[in-house]
């Protein structure tokens, strides 16, 4: 029995929009984030994508685009495990920093 692996990262929020480090901050999409959402459920369902579970992360941005993709393919029913181990990095005291300006204070080889 061959399985496929499909790793999609969540659309954009309003801080990927802003250059920020997000972390663990539960930031929604953006409405860029929910279109590029949509589009990745749509193309999946073309290409004859189907599965049979979803993992996703605790941050609501990514739940959000596990949810969209799902729509998109018609596959709302099957099962969605959220854990954890699968949110983004803690980023500590640079949560919430704009990532240029934080590079320009300490350095790229910092940051």
């Amino acid at each position: 029995m061959v399985h496929t692996l499909v790793l999609i990262r969540h659309g954009e929020s309003q801080w990927n929009k802003e250059n920020r480090f997000c972390g663990w901050v539960d930031q929604p999409l953006s409405e860029t984030g929910e279109g590029e959402a949509k589009a990745a459920g749509v193309l999946l369902k073309e290409e004859g994508y189907e599965f049979d579970v979803a993992y996703t992360s605790f941050l609501k941005r990514a739940i959000k685009t596990c949810e969209i993709v799902l729509e998109e393919m018609d596959l709302m029913w099957i099962p969605v495990n959220k854990d954890w181990h699968l949110n983004e990095r803690m980023y500590g005291a640079l949560q919430g920093l704009n990532k240029a300006d934080t590079a320009a204070k300490y350095g790229d080889d910092q940051v």
